[in-house]
């Protein structure tokens, strides 16, 4: 019998990296890539460890899943991220023809759509997945920080 895999599932897959992000002192955005069900790359954002402004958590993924594809383009995967991509990882995103994006919490100030950058036409978008638990951990994240 085949296992049949949810967007719950594997949004909390990212949300234990957005975890490990917190407790790192990051801004707790976790990310994972998913083809034919199996997670090619998890991650999260690596700003301050890097000191990169680019080391957001979907970007170390496309780098991350794009490796282990061994190509440039993410066809057939799909990136679950906790917090709705930004204009720079929407672009990225964009180029990389990722066939579907899973986020969790929406970004109301920096968030692609806000912004109105475009995605890749073919590319699919559910959002709102797990947006609660999502929501909760950035905004505990930047309590903690005031």
């Amino acid at each position: 019998m085949e296992t049949i895999f949810t967007d719950d599932y594997f949004m909390k897959k990212a949300l234990y990296e957005a975890k490990e992000a917190f407790a790192k002192g990051e801004v707790p955005v976790g990310a994972v890539v998913v083809v034919n069900n199996q997670v090619i790359a998890r991650t999260h954002n690596l700003t301050e460890l890097l000191h990169d402004v680019t080391a957001h958590a979907e970007m170390q993924a496309i780098t991350s899943a794009a490796n282990f594809l061994g190509g440039k383009y993410l066809k057939d995967c799909t990136l679950y991220v906790t917090l709705e991509p930004c204009q720079m990882c929407a672009g990225a995103l964009y180029w990389s023809q990722i066939t579907k994006i899973v986020y969790g919490a929406k970004d109301e100030r920096r968030g692609y759509t806000t912004l109105g950058t475009q995605l890749h036409p073919k590319t699919q978008v559910v959002s709102g997945v797990l947006e609660d638990e999502c929501a909760a951990l950035i905004q505990l994240f930047f309590q903690n920080k005031r």
